[in-house]
């Protein structure tokens, strides 16, 4: 009888059943939060399958000390910018992640944030707690209105498409730039024209970025098109940390040449850039995505199904290629 496979579960997880795992494997498992690299190294030690988060970093060193005999890493996330993936790719060890099941509610966030930053919501709520309000104010928290405006989408995928349905709900004129063209019936479908960068950034009254963090996106919103953005524009980011330069933006906010921005990923992250925290036109979230009971607990399944499928010699469900 051949030993059973390894499998190491990083952190405990929504939807992730570690007894289902451990019908099929012998699983080592963290704890409630982010497991430290230390620990992650000797754990791996021998395994077969890793089950990890974005707080993971599965590097080349990594894989070194997991040895030869590890065969999937799935990922609790759609992006998979903490593995390095030639390197995974070159020693014949899957990769997986979990998309498509926090495409509605990552797209919510992105709405959501966009209608706070407009309406200046957080900074109204801290006025309210803080005992500030003494009665209407025909002045108080002059925001910018949504409605009929222009939405431009920056990733036109599966969330950026749900980004532009919401928008059409909002009677709004929605642009998009992306890295192909799309067909034009899939143009027509959602109701998106087509612009280049620099015109999707002057010409859009709210620009919300979805695209995923790769070397070509890397810094993609410095200064010098942070300013073609009018000043009553507001920019929402629910992709990754490092596509926006955030000392840029932090200037544009402090000097009002950006009325406002929405950001739930940060370059640094869990730090945000200190001009950002001093801003009371951004509102900050600490990535919260796909953070609802039924995302998450979707993403857990998928990437057990993942796993364990890549373990049992069958195609997972969502490989990244």
């Amino acid at each position: 009888m051949t030993d059973r496979p390894k499998v190491v579960i990083t952190r405990k997880l929504p939807g992730v059943s570690a007894a289902r795992i451990a019908e099929k494997a012998e699983v080592v498992a963290g704890g409630a939060g982010p497991m430290p690299r230390n620990e992650l190294l000797e754990k791996v030690r021998g395994a077969s399958g890793i089950l990890c988060t974005l707080a993971d970093r599965i590097d080349a060193a990594l894989l070194d000390v997991a040895g030869e005999g590890l065969r999937v890493v799935s990922n609790f996330a759609v992006g998979t910018d903490n593995i390095d993936l030639p390197e995974a790719r070159r020693r014949g060890v899957r990769v997986c992640n979990t998309p498509d099941v926090l495409t509605e509610a990552t797209a919510d966030l992105a709405f959501a944030l966009l209608l706070g930053a407009a309406r200046r919501l957080p900074d109204a709520d801290r006025f309210v707690r803080e005992g500030a309000f003494t009665g209407w104010d025909p002045w108080g928290f002059l925001g910018v209105p949504v409605h009929g405006r222009t939405l431009g989408v920056v990733g036109m995928g599966k969330i950026g498409g749900a980004v532009a349905a919401r928008g059409r709900g909002f009677a709004m004129r929605i642009l998009y730039h992306n890295r192909r063209r799309l067909p034009e019936a899939r143009e027509a479908e959602l109701g998106v024209r087509y612009a280049t960068l620099e015109d999707l950034l002057s010409g859009s009254d709210f620009v919300v970025l979805t695209v995923p963090r790769t070397p070509e996106t890397r810094g993609m919103l410095g200064r010098d098109l942070l300013r073609r953005m009018a000043p009553d524009a507001v920019l929402v980011n629910v992709a990754r940390g490092g596509i926006v330069d955030e000392e840029a933006l932090a200037e544009g906010l402090r000097e009002r040449r950006i009325f406002a921005a929405g950001l739930d990923v940060y370059e640094k992250e869990p730090e945000v850039h200190p001009g950002l925290l001093r801003s009371p036109y951004a509102v900050l979230l600490p990535h919260l995505g796909s953070a609802t009971k039924e995302a998450r607990r979707r993403m857990g399944e998928l990437a057990t199904e993942n796993l364990l499928a890549v373990l049992e010699g069958s195609a997972p469900p969502s490989p990244v290629s």
